[in-house]
């Protein structure tokens, strides 16, 4: 039995949980804070990390691949190379380009911290050239590699939300308004597993934000 630590607060942990829960692979979830994870599981202390009968995989994306190899069907990763490939780009381009330029806006956005105003003006010029080079990728037809669900929908249904929120909190607008990203994740949030992403990601926010107040 696979089992997938971390918490259903991280996008990157739900990312690993929806290609799962869409895969149909049985699996458990041990809870993992940030700083009581297992370093001999997560060498770096970051989540999620996968238990399997193996040993231990650590890097979200690592696991993706691993899942895709180990449990085939349904795939998330197109037979054709090539469009496998585009899939890949693209999840690169949401994680790199994307989720962790975005990532500088969340301890204020999200946490009651502070950004600097030299910081911000520094991350949205370069956030509305990424998201303008990632817009060029996807295609929302309806999801974002084309027509059928892959591994870029499990990473669009976690970052996508929140870079859209935060710059909506820092700067006053949506920085991703332009494309059809709301009907698109009102989309994906119609499928079963997102919905139950979702619910579960709520509820492990406010125990998380719960935490941080102690």
């Amino acid at each position: 039995m696979l089992k997938l630590c971390g918490f259903a607060a991280s996008n990157y942990y739900n990312k690993v949980r929806l290609a799962l829960l869409e895969k149909g692979v049985p699996f458990e979830e041990e809870l993992a804070w940030i700083g009581e994870t297992d370093p001999s599981c997560s060498p770096l202390g970051k989540v999620p990390y996968l238990k399997t009968d193996q040993g231990a995989l650590s890097e979200s994306t690592v696991i993706l691949e691993y899942l895709e190899d180990a449990y085939p069907h349904p795939p998330l990763l197109p037979a054709d190379a090539f469009a496998a490939a585009k899939v890949r780009e693209l999840v690169r381009y949401l994680e790199l380009h994307l989720e962790l330029v975005a990532r500088n806006l969340y301890p204020e956005a999200f946490f009651g911290g502070k950004v600097s105003d030299s910081a911000k003006e520094k991350i949205a010029p370069q956030l509305e050239k990424n998201i303008a080079g990632f817009a060029k990728l996807a295609s929302f037809s309806p999801f974002l590699a084309g027509p059928t669900f892959t591994l870029a929908d499990c990473a669009g249904a976690v970052h996508l939300p929140l870079v859209s929120s935060a710059t909506k909190i820092i700067y006053g607008r949506d920085f991703l308004a332009e494309l059809p990203v709301r009907d698109y994740l009102k989309r994906l949030g119609e499928r079963p597993t997102v919905q139950k992403l979702n619910a579960d990601r709520k509820a492990s926010t406010e125990l998380m934000l719960s935490r941080s107040k102690r």
